[in-house]
């Protein structure tokens, strides 16, 4: 066993793995950038090392000062964890040259898998079913176009180092096809360092499931069920569940054969997802595979009763997988909800912000993978996920009700969440009825939907001095009759001064009029500019897009909220840009 693991990666998932390593009676060491000083990773570890003086994004991918902080504390192990270095065949690579043992898959594994084309074409050689489109990078809108006409639209295009559903375009006409193409290789270039992009044949309203597998050295490869993802946002995960609604035994047989396959076929060692794409036909198709542990992991571990992370342990010193395929039962139905720091009223724009109160729910089946507290900064140079929550129920819809009656639970004010989202998806017909929700996920209905079911817990109430859309504050006391408690909501008119202050706030979050008056167009967030598509003098149309600004590892436009000449352009692609900084003003035609 080894003595200490250095976990390379912060917040709830590097706590995630510090527990199972007190578990296994190894040393927990962990390291953090200079704004995680206070954060809770930094204090659950035994032992904690500074990364040193670099941007917070950039902190936790100094592969040089991780090393160094794992050679100090005298560690035998790394693990990544998710996100960051996770997936980087090189950092894997300089992990074991320095004599250290790394926690994942083979090197040569994760490269061939972070290379979706090189993926692409190694499954087909292997005849697991891929989605039908290129193998290889495409160069030009040109090329685009070509494929759009043998394809047919719609077309996603993908970032070939992609993964976590960052860098993906869709194109739905040729209209689209320079915008979308620009697009993806852009954020490709931001998130992965690779511009280039391939493309595949959009396929609607689908179902996302992947296989979870396991692998150790010894041979021995096992699928773990599926999760059903397909509840998404800008194509990143929100609800994950297990099993699938659409999936019956014969289905899970099939489609975990695929994954056993398609690990084989890449030589895999460790814990890793085969991400796939289930039609209403029945017919499932190889995605990509993820060469980590799945932020959704917890909802495998809450049917199976295994401990990921331990195997994932146990195969890095050689160990045979500790359990075989005919061994593996689902038992019940899980059920996760990703808490990020988001805004679903306002096109889920990120929130965030300093947390004011947090209670966490409990009680039987209830799960909360965590890295925050009270007074804790939820910061614009993350991922924005506050929280997992993950429930566990004998079937579906016990696990539906059961979230539902955690998630009224949980507390938290501040930044904004995705509590009341959850609330309204999970109760809203297409869910319950365990369909795709095709549509609804971004829908206005839904948006209305979250914004009454409120960012904290406690059912309908809202928390203490929250104003409403209807102009009153609305204020909640405890109140007795006849020795009986009762909470009773309060509303009086909401004084001038605040309603002032909130429509400005309202204002300025839909990037429209801003701090310079109804010419001005403010940021609605705070983060980085990325591209910048129009210039002085330019004539816009309403909506049209000024700048793309990006916050929380989110890519976000800011569009003109009327017709008119962009004047006094303030921003420039790679300058920051703080909530409510005027960009430009648009003045009236």
């Amino acid at each position: 066993m080894f003595d200490k693991v250095l976990v390379a990666n912060r917040g709830e998932i590097a706590i995630r793995v510090f527990r199972t390593l007190r578990e296994l009676g190894i040393g927990a060491v962990g390291v953090y950038s200079e704004g995680d000083r206070g954060a809770l990773h930094v204090g659950y570890a035994d032992e904690a090392f500074l990364l040193g003086p670099t941007p917070a994004a950039e902190s936790y991918l100094a592969t040089d000062r991780i090393l160094d902080a794992a050679q100090r504390a005298g560690v035998q192990a790394v693990h990544p964890g998710y996100g960051f270095l996770a997936e980087n065949a090189a950092f894997a690579r300089a992990v074991e040259d320095a004599g250290l043992v790394w926690i994942g898959p083979p090197p040569a594994a994760i490269e061939l898998m972070g290379s979706k084309t090189a993926a692409r074409t190694a499954m087909q050689q292997a005849r697991v079913p891929i989605i039908p489109g290129t193998t290889d990078p495409v160069g030009s809108v040109d090329e685009l176009l070509i494929l759009g006409g043998e394809l047919g639209y719609p077309l996603l295009i993908k970032a070939a180092a992609g993964g976590g559903g960052k860098g993906m375009e869709e194109v739905h006409d040729p209209a689209q096809a320079e915008q979308a193409f620009e697009r993806a290789r852009r954020q490709g270039e931001s998130y992965f360092a690779n511009p280039d992009v391939y493309v595949e044949k959009l396929i609607v309203d689908p179902r996302h499931v992947e296989v979870q597998v396991l692998a150790d050295s010894h041979g021995n490869v096992i699928h773990l069920g599926e999760r059903d993802c397909t509840i998404q946002r800008r194509h990143q995960k929100l609800v994950e569940e297990t099993p699938s609604p659409a999936v019956d035994e014969e289905l899970r047989q099939r489609i975990g054969a695929i994954g056993v396959e398609a690990a084989r076929a890449c030589g895999y060692r460790s814990a890793g997802t085969i991400e796939g794409l289930l039609t209403s036909d029945g017919d499932y198709f190889f995605m990509e595979m993820n060469t980590r542990i799945q932020v959704e992991h917890t909802v495998t571990e809450m049917v199976t009763g295994l401990d990921l992370v331990r195997e994932q342990i146990l195969v890095a010193l050689g160990e045979p997988l500790s359990v075989r395929q005919e061994d593996v039962e689902l038992r019940g139905h899980a059920i996760e909800c990703r808490i990020n720091a988001e805004d679903a009223a306002h096109g889920f724009l990120p929130a965030p912000a300093r947390v004011t109160l947090y209670r966490e729910p409990a009680g039987p089946g209830v799960r909360v993978d965590s890295g925050v507290a009270e007074g804790y900064e939820v910061s614009s140079a993350y991922d924005p996920m506050v929280a997992k929550l993950i429930v566990h129920g004998v079937d579906r819809e016990h696990a539906r009700r059961r979230m539902l009656r955690a998630l009224d639970e949980f507390r938290i004010e501040g930044p904004t969440t995705l509590i009341g989202f959850h609330r309204a998806l999970l109760s809203h017909p297409c869910f319950v009825a365990g369909e795709t929700c095709h549509g609804v996920v971004e829908s206005e209905e839904l948006a209305r939907a979250a914004e009454l079911a409120g960012n904290s817990g406690l059912g309908n109430l809202p928390p203490l001095g929250n104003a409403t859309s209807d102009g009153t504050v609305d204020f909640v006391r405890t109140v007795e009759v006849n020795g009986r408690r009762f909470e009773v909501r309060l509303s009086e008119p909401e004084p001038g001064w605040r309603a002032l202050a909130r429509r400005r706030r309202e204002r300025v979050r839909r990037g429209g009029a801003g701090p310079g008056g109804g010419d001005a167009v403010a940021s609605p967030m705070q983060g980085t500019i990325l591209a910048v598509p129009v210039v002085d003098g330019d004539e816009v149309e309403a909506g049209q897009v000024i700048c793309v600004v990006e916050a929380m590892k989110m890519e976000n436009e800011v569009r003109a909220h009327r017709t008119g000449t962009i004047r006094s352009l303030s921003i420039e692609p790679g300058r920051s840009v703080t909530m409510g900084q005027v960009i430009c003003t648009i003045e009236a035609d």
